[in-house]
């Protein structure tokens, strides 16, 4: 069963694709542990599909959209549900959020996942629709092509706990790629992740370059300070970003202070 179809058509540069079948949603409510507490955060309500079904299942709904002209869509989505017109990398988000379930638009889910990690401290699990190749890089395994600073960042908050391939018939538009759907339940961030978070980006900001080298390029150590820090966790100075498993990075920025 599909969704009739609705005027508002979905822009491009929002990365906007609409749920139309709703059968997708139990599987985003399994996934998500959906319980009559939660408070969940939905970035990119759209027409607003999924944002009933959360509703009906969960005590608050937080949804953050972007597209004024979805407004008209949006206005009677349930009376548990608060809607916020703007930018979710730029607006202030709600903080008593405890899960974050949501068909993230293509175009920022990557940074919205990362930012949330540390900037919203009271999530304790994510269920996001994104890029099939998106979700392979959360938990992606170090020395992989797909392995990047998502994939330490992600994997350093949180474990897997569910993943579903999702046809591209779901949507309208129908992408031009595959997607999933990933979900997530925190674990304990480091003591000092926001060090770590730093080293990360750099580390990986210069895929070709060795580590040490990519550090210093970005201002974070001196190539000197980096190679130590790696001959004490026992790494030679040659090495690439790519290499580190997520443990050794935390490692990496203790030694660099």
């Amino acid at each position: 069963m599909f969704l009739a179809a609705v005027s508002t058509r979905p822009k491009k540069e929002y990365g906007q694709h609409f749920l139309r079948d709703p059968n997708i949603l139990d599987v985003i409510g399994r996934l998500a542990e959906l319980g009559p507490d939660d408070v969940v955060l939905e970035i990119g309500p759209g027409h607003g599909v999924l944002t009933r079904y959360l509703a009906a299942h969960v005590r608050h709904v937080h949804a953050v959209e972007i597209d004024r002209a979805l407004e008209p869509e949006l206005g009677d989505v349930g009376e548990n549900v608060d809607v916020v017109f703007g930018d979710a990398l730029r607006i202030e988000l709600p903080q008593d959020a405890t899960k974050l379930v949501a068909n993230l638009p293509y175009n920022v889910a990557t940074p919205l996942v990362v930012e949330s990690l540390d900037g919203l401290p009271n999530l304790g699990l994510w269920c996001v629709m994104v890029q099939r190749e998106v979700a392979e890089r959360f938990f992606a395994e170090p020395g992989t092509k797909e392995y990047g600073a998502v994939s330490v960042l992600v994997q350093l908050a949180a474990e897997r706990t569910g993943f579903h391939a999702v046809s591209r018939t779901v949507f309208r538009p129908s992408p031009n790629v595959d997607s999933a759907l990933v979900a997530f339940r925190r674990t304990t961030l480091p003591a000092n992740y926001a060090r770590v978070k730093e080293v990360v980006t750099a580390g990986f900001a210069h895929r070709r370059k060795t580590l040490p080298n990519s550090v210093a390029q970005a201002g974070v150590a001196s190539r000197e300070e980096a190679a130590d820090a790696l001959a004490a966790i026992g790494r030679a100075a040659e090495i690439r970003a790519e290499a580190l498993a997520p443990a050794e990075f935390v490692a990496l920025a203790q030694g660099l202070g």
